[in-house]
């Protein structure tokens, strides 16, 4: 690092405190300040909240490593602008006109309190052991990677660079609550695009062009079918990426996160008013469909160039390992102050996506648990419980990192595989809660409980074969099994059955448990779901909802869905 590039990463710091420091001088008054900006955001503010609160770990280190190891295998999650269009144009109008503050708060009104309990309560377990600590120490890995430094002051430089992380991120998520995290954004994502754009640019000329990284990833095969890094579309017998699994699979993922999931609604739930929700979304699909070209590509032109061999500052580039691919890059890549600004938006990436998820566990404890035994708090308690709620999640964030750290690698794939399994009962009760009046209170609150049992047995199932097999000396657990005769019923259902076609069977297997609950259970009294489902909307809620939209809302999402179709025609 280059002292141009420390001036541009303090540069960066200054406007970023200036912007806390503004909105700090902006006192919120209530939680729904706090939490949800004063619901005032519009759509460019909520469009770049979005794309920064998705933008992490997963991406900076994950995505760019998937693409050096599989190629496109991973796109599918990745151009899922059109999911986003769901949220904006189906889920939008019910979330604006029941004026919820939390998604478990939108299933109370659906169902009943048990929902919401459960809902609180699996996304805060999932967002403390699973986001913010993926986050926090991948976000100490990359740091180490791209500043080189193994230790400092004689401490390993993993822990500084991980803590200083979150309590930089902390300090200013305490003070400003939502409007830090919107506004932060807005500076934060064109800063993360820009260098990410560096990159794939002088990683091609580096390489010797676009054409070049095609012939050399489309030359290496990735299974038994014929299909190669290229392939956005592989054979279903292919054991990872079956394209009918995928199809599946990302759906149902997608549709959870984009649509339900409190870490992303509730940006949307912070807008001024309909139109800039939607309009939100609708920007927010467009910057959704630049992480395969920002992230992914420079992790298949970091093993192109592994691969050919190409010479950079004298030296012949080399790959440690697939995830070290975009903090290589940025290393060797980057002359001075352009690689200040990349760390820059290395860290306002990692910075947005953490404070959104500090924000938005902080609201789930203070609405859906304080609030919800202590419905007499004033506005100034819920505001002080709040701040403390976030200060917690900071610290068991932190204290998480040693076990992460300690387990590396084998605990990611399986925090990667938690949302696979979290992910169907919870969409299932929404996307049959929203469609349809005949789902019960009851119905929809075990629908949740069968899909989070059954996740959990699954994730129980891979922990406990793979033990088993480490304990016999093995490390590939179909082989174990195959040398021990494990194949009985409960194996090959909960282990041996793909990831993507076993969470499209959790989805149908929560949804017949809903249906058939709702069979021999009372249904919600028609003031209950009042203006919550689509056959029980009033005449002036959709008059209001068709005034919020006109032909401009209509060209853009045309072209992001004409933008998604072009990219699987050309990958295909």
């Amino acid at each position: 690092m280059a002292t141009l590039d420390w001036i541009v990463i303090a540069g960066f710091a200054v406007l970023l405190i200036g912007i806390i420091i503004w909105v700090f001088m902006q006192k919120e008054e209530t939680s729904g300040d706090y939490f949800l900006a004063g619901r005032g955001a519009t759509w460019v503010a909520i469009g770049a909240s979005i794309f920064a609160s998705n933008i992490g770990s997963e991406h900076l280190i994950g995505l760019a490593g998937a693409g050096a190891s599989s190629g496109m295998a991973m796109a599918h999650w990745e151009i899922q602008g059109w999911m986003i269009l769901i949220l904006g144009w189906v889920f939008v109008p019910f979330y604006s006109r029941s004026m919820v503050t939390t998604m478990p708060e939108f299933l109370e009104r659906r169902y009943n309190k048990e929902s919401r309990s459960i809902l609180s309560l699996i996304s805060l377990i999932s967002y403390v052991l699973t986001k913010v600590a993926v986050t926090v120490y991948a976000g100490g890995l990359v740091f180490k990677e791209v500043f080189g430094i193994e230790t400092l002051w004689g401490i390993d430089f993993f822990w500084i660079s991980a803590i200083g992380l979150v309590l930089i991120t902390a300090i200013y998520t305490v003070i400003g609550g939502m409007k830090s995290v919107l506004y932060t954004s807005v500076l934060q994502t064109p800063i993360l695009l820009l260098g990410s754009l560096i990159i794939v640019v002088l990683g091609l000329r580096a390489l010797g062009g676009w054409d070049e990284m095609m012939r050399i990833t489309s030359a290496v095969q990735i299974n038994d079918y014929g299909d190669s890094m290229t392939n956005l579309i592989r054979s279903n017998r292919d054991a990872d990426f079956p394209w009918l699994g995928v199809f599946i699979g990302s759906a149902v993922i997608g549709f959870w996160y984009w649509c339900t999931d409190q870490f992303i609604v509730q940006r949307v739930l912070s807008g001024k008013d309909e139109t800039q929700s939607r309009r939100g979304t609708i920007f927010g699909a467009y910057l959704k469909l630049t992480p395969v070209f920002l992230f992914m590509i420079p992790g298949m032109i970091a093993f192109a160039m592994a691969k050919k061999g190409v010479v950079v500052n004298g030296e012949v580039f080399s790959l440690t390992s697939a995830d070290a691919a975009f903090p290589t890059l940025v290393a060797t890549l980057l002359p001075a102050g352009v690689k200040g600004l990349v760390v820059a938006g290395i860290l306002a990436a990692l910075m947005s996506s953490l404070a959104s998820l500090f924000n938005s566990s902080a609201m789930l404890f203070t609405i859906d648990f304080y609030k919800k035994f202590k419905p007499t708090a004033t506005e100034k308690k819920l505001l002080h419980v709040g701040r403390t709620a976030t200060v917690v999640v900071v610290i068991l964030g932190i204290l998480w990192i040693p076990i992460m750290r300690s387990v590396g690698n084998v605990l990611y794939e399986y925090l990667q595989d938690v949302q696979s399994v979290l992910s169907p009962g919870i969409a299932a009760a929404f996307l049959l809660g929203v469609i349809s009046t005949r789902p019960t209170p009851k119905g929809g609150m075990w629908g949740m409980i069968a899909g989070f049992v059954i996740g959990i047995i699954r994730i129980g199932s891979k922990v406990m074969y793979t033990s088993l097999a480490k304990a016999d000396g093995y490390t590939d657990v179909k082989l174990w099994a195959a040398d021990n005769g494990v194949n009985h019923f409960f194996y090959q259902l909960f282990y041996d059955v793909n990831w993507l076609f076993f969470s499209g069977g959790m989805l149908v297997f929560s949804i017949l448990v809903i249906v058939v609950v709702s069979r021999f259970t009372p249904s919600a009294s028609a003031a209950q779901i009042q203006g919550l489902t689509f056959k029980s909307i009033t005449k002036e809620q959709k008059m209001a909802s068709r005034a919020s939209w006109n032909g401009w809302d209509l060209f853009h999402t045309a072209v992001i869905l004409a933008l998604t179709v072009a990219f699987y025609i050309y990958f295909w």
